[in-house]
């Protein structure tokens, strides 16, 4: 059913509601937007698991990056703007040109350098509108392992033993296996 990123996206145009959550989040304008991680992999997911109800996501990620302003209020202030628009939906916005520092992590270059460096491949995806109104996914890692329903580490994560082991830990703490069964879990020896 689903073979490649055009598949994704075509998936995502499908949902009306995915596509308002979307089109609320490009009115901000907001520079090097995504709307990234659980948002699209959970899609991918269920979509495979064949569930007809959405699986409830804990937040929906919207980033952004602009090096002039990293003050986190202004975060907090978008985030109130969207819910002011969509107040059913859990609203998360973060400045990724800031978020190399709560990481304790060298600063990103941009919204896609810190999506490659999000803990998993199958959650490094991000989706938004271009200047024409099209839906474009990014996937630095690709999105065979979402589409094949496997959790592995980026590459970054697979760099020190500390980064390891904070990717072990997610696994852990999210338990996705409980929700999707059907998924494989790699662990970083």
């Amino acid at each position: 059913m689903l073979k490649n990123g055009e598949d994704v996206i075509k998936l995502i145009q499908s949902d009306e509601n995915m596509m308002e959550i979307i089109k609320t989040a490009s009115t901000l304008n907001l520079p090097d937007w995504w709307i990234c991680a659980g948002f699209v992999r959970s899609k991918i997911w269920d979509t495979l698991h064949g569930f007809t109800k959405r699986t409830e996501t804990p937040d929906v990620d919207v980033i952004f990056f602009d090096e002039q302003n990293c003050d986190e209020n202004v975060e907090k202030e978008l985030e109130i703007k969207l819910k002011n628009s969509m107040p059913n939906i859990p609203w998360s916005v973060k400045n990724e040109a800031r978020m190399h520092i709560i990481n304790n992590l060298s600063p990103y270059t941009s919204s896609e350098d810190a999506i490659s460096k999000f803990p998993e491949t199958a959650t490094a995806l991000g989706v938004k509108l271009d200047k024409d109104n099209n839906l474009i996914l990014t996937a630095p890692w690709g999105v065979d392992d979402a589409i094949n329903l496997e959790v592995k580490p980026t590459p970054f994560f697979t760099e020190t033993k500390e980064l390891a082991a904070v990717y072990e830990k997610r696994i852990i703490e999210k338990n996705w296996k409980s929700i999707w069964p059907r998924i494989k879990v790699h662990h970083i020896e």
